[in-house]
C-alpha cells in the first residue's frame, strides 16, 4: 500500500493554495514521511506551479489541473452541478478512477462529503458516512464520531459508527480492545431520545466493547476511547471545543502575562499540543470506498502535512476492508 497516491485539494481553505502547497512539502520530512511521487497535488497548475517555483521548485509532486474552485461558503449540491471540474470532485474522481488511494481537503466540508459519498460510493452495508475526529484532552487519543457528515442519524447509524470509530481506533491509533461509549444526558440505558435508547440497545448486543452512555464532559476524560453521536450533536461539540480551546488558551496567555509569568513553550507546550486541532492533521470520513481526510478550514502548513500523513497511515492500515470485515462478521452488512 505504500506506493499509492494521494490527491491533495491544493484550492480548499483560507491560505489555499500557498499554505496547502507548503503542507505537502513538509510532509515529505519527519515522523511519518511521505515521498513526493505519491502526491497529486489539484487545482489551478498554473498557481500551483508558481507557488512551487518561488519555493524553489517541484520536488517530484504531480500536479492536476482543475479548473474550478468551491467556495467555504457555496452549496454542496448547487456547486457539483455547476462547477463539475472543481479541485474537490476531480481529487475524488482520481481515487474513483484508482489513480488515487485517497484525498485530503481543507476546503467546503459539505463538499467533501456529497462529493466522496457520491463519487466513491458507500462500503457496503453502511447506509451513511461519518466524520470522525480525534482529540487526546488526557494525554490519549479519543475518537469522536459522527461530527457532521449525518445529521438525522438513526440507531442503526450511531451503531455503524461505533464499529467504524472502534476500528479506526484500534488499526490507525494503536488502541487495543477500545472502549465504545455513546453520548448521551445520563450514564442509564433509559436515559435520550429514542433514537439513542434503541443506539444504546444495539450496542449492548454488539460486540464493539460498550461500556454505556457517557455524558458530555466524558469527552475531557480517558473513559472511552470511542465517543459515539450523531452529526448535529457532534458538529456542535465540534466548533464548542474549537472555540473553547481559543478562549482558555488566550486566557491563560493573557493572565500569566499579567502576573509577570512568562509563556514558556515547556510549561505550556504540552496542553497547547493536546488542544491543537493541528496536531492530528484532520477528520476521517468514514463509511466511503477511498480515504478521505477533511481538515480545518484555518490550517497551516503543519495540519496540512499531518493531514496528509494521517491519510497515508489510514490507507496504509486498510481500514476500509477491516470494516467490510466487521460489518459482516457482527451480522450488520
Amino acid at each position: 500500500m505504500t506506493a499509492e497516491k494521494i490527491a491533495l485539494d491544493a484550492m480548499g481553505g483560507d491560505e489555499a493554495p500557498g499554505a496547502i502547497i507548503d503542507g505537502a512539502v513538509a510532509a515529505l520530512e519527519g515522523e511519518g514521511s511521505i515521498t513526493a511521487d505519491r502526491i497529486i497535488i489539484v487545482g489551478d497548475a498554473v498557481a500551483i506551479d508558481a507557488h512551487l517555483s518561488s519555493a524553489g521548485g517541484n520536488p517530484g509532486f504531480h500536479v492536476h489541473h482543475a479548473s474550478q474552485v468551491v467556495d467555504m461558503a457555496e452549496d454542496p449540491r448547487r456547486a457539483m452541478r455547476s462547477k463539475p471540474d472543481n479541485s474537490i470532485s476531480v481529487a475524488a474522481r482520481l481515487v474513483k478512477d484508482g489513480a488515487a488511494v485517497g484525498l485530503v481537503s481543507m476546503g467546503n466540508t459539505g463538499m467533501v462529503v456529497a462529493a466522496s459519498t457520491l463519487l466513491l460510493g458507500r462500503l457496503p452495508g453502511i447506509r451513511m458516512p461519518a466524520i470522525a475526529i480525534t482529540v487526546g484532552f488526557t494525554g490519549r487519543p479519543m475518537v469522536i464520531t459522527d461530527m457532521g457528515a449525518n445529521v438525522d442519524a438513526s440507531a442503526e447509524n450511531l451503531l455503524h459508527n461505533g464499529l467504524m470509530g472502534g476500528i479506526y481506533a484500534q488499526d490507525c491509533l494503536g488502541i487495543d480492545k477500545p472502549k465504545v461509549g455513546l453520548l448521551n444526558v445520563g450514564e442509564e440505558a433509559e436515559k435520550g431520545t429514542k433514537v439513542c435508547k434503541e443506539a444504546h440497545r444495539l450496542l449492548i448486543e454488539s460486540d464493539l466493547g460498550f461500556i454505556g452512555n457517557v455524558e458530555g464532559g466524558e469527552i475531557f476524560s480517558s473513559k472511552a476511547d470511542v465517543i459515539v453521536t450523531d452529526g448535529f450533536t457532534g458538529n456542535v461539540i465540534l466548533k464548542l471545543l474549537e472555540h473553547f480551546s481559543e478562549v482558555v488558551l488566550s486566557k491563560v496567555a493573557e493572565s500569566a502575562l499579567t502576573a509577570g509569568v512568562k509563556f514558556s513553550e515547556d510549561v505550556f507546550g504540552p496542553v497547547i499540543r493536546d488542544l491543537d486541532y493541528a496536531a492530528y492533521g484532520g477528520a476521517l470520513l468514514l463509511g466511503v470506498d477511498g480515504v478521505v481526510v477533511i481538515g480545518h478550514g484555518k490550517s497551516d502548513a503543519r495540519a496540512v502535512s499531518n493531514a496528509l500523513k494521517q491519510a497515508s497511515r489510514t490507507a496504509e492500515a486498510e481500514i476500509n476492508s477491516h470494516i467490510i470485515a466487521g460489518l459482516e462478521a457482527s451480522g450488520m452488512a
